[in-house]
């Protein structure tokens, strides 16, 4: 499988980003995290610092789309093939932006895609 960076992640093991992050690992999926807070969750790092991340695949995001303009730039300058969309982070604006830099746009949950075999 192909590097997957969790934006948006959670230390609170009650967050839906957290358990992604356990479920990718349990998966055999390469993860990496990106957060507010740094961090350790199931033995990956969480970081603060966007420029430590390179050849990523997806980006799954758990990030609200009132603080997403800060991260648009920056989210398309990493060049992932995908960006998942997760419940509550819907964004056409966003999804607009992804689609002309050739970044495929997916509107799902990534649990649930995991859960089902389609990640």
């Amino acid at each position: 499988m192909k590097k997957t960076l969790v934006f948006g992640a959670s230390l609170k093991p009650g967050r839906y980003s957290n358990l992604t992050i356990r479920k990718l690992m349990a998966n055999g999926i390469e993860t990496v995290a990106f957060g507010h807070n740094s961090g350790e969750v199931s033995g990956i790092q969480i970081t603060t610092n966007l420029q430590d991340f390179h050849n990523i695949h997806t980006i799954t995001l758990y990030l609200n789309p009132v603080v997403q303009p800060n991260f648009y730039q920056k989210i398309v300058d990493l060049r992932p093939k995908r960006v998942i969309f997760n419940p509550g982070t819907e964004n056409s604006e966003f999804y607009e932006i992804l689609k002309k830099s050739n970044i495929e746009v997916e509107v799902a949950c990534s649990l649930v895609l995991l859960a089902t075999r389609q990640y």
